[in-house]
């Protein structure tokens, strides 16, 4: 099915484990603030909705999605913590700046991961306009701040199960 026939966000087809046991933090871009507020908002309360305690959410804001994987990198260092969410957006322009910081964030994002073993997850928008972003931070394609509050929960659950087996 075609992307703007569906909402994104939809998880009623898989099962969503318990976030009560786990820590998260919060990395949001300040740069597109209408859009990364929605994006948070949408994060958070998933967290919320699916168990994770409030004083276990530990949310940062970075200048712009670029810094994203720094501040990553910065929460895994100083507080114990079974996965980050980043979230930006970055829309195109008319120069290549938006490929060059679209690569950087997808890259920094999974490099951090691997650094510290723990889900660092990419919910960053890189849409070709505001409208775009408009409709993927709330709108009629769901919200990616939930669909990454979902990933961080599940992977954070895989983490746990597979120290556990």
């Amino acid at each position: 099915m075609a992307t703007q026939l569906k909402n994104l966000s939809d998880f009623s087809n898989t099962t969503i484990p318990s976030g009560a046991p786990y820590r998260f933090g919060i990395v949001v871009a300040e740069w597109n603030a209408k859009i990364t507020g929605a994006l948070y908002g949408g994060a958070y309360q998933s967290l919320i909705d699916n168990g994770v305690l409030a004083d276990n959410i530990f949310t940062y804001a970075v200048p712009g999605s670029f810094e994203l994987t720094s501040g990553a990198d910065i929460l895994l260092k100083n507080k114990n913590l079974d996965g980050v969410i980043c979230l930006g957006c970055v829309i195109q322009g008319e120069t290549r700046h938006f490929d060059f910081i679209c690569a950087a964030v997808a890259n920094g994002a999974t490099n951090v991961a691997l650094k510290y073993e723990k889900p660092v997850i990419f919910g960053v928008l890189t849409t070709d306009n505001e409208q775009q972003a408009i409709d993927r931070a709330g709108g009629k394609h769901g919200n990616k701040g939930v669909e990454a509050a979902v990933t961080a929960i599940k992977m954070a659950d895989m983490a746990a199960q597979l120290k556990t087996d």
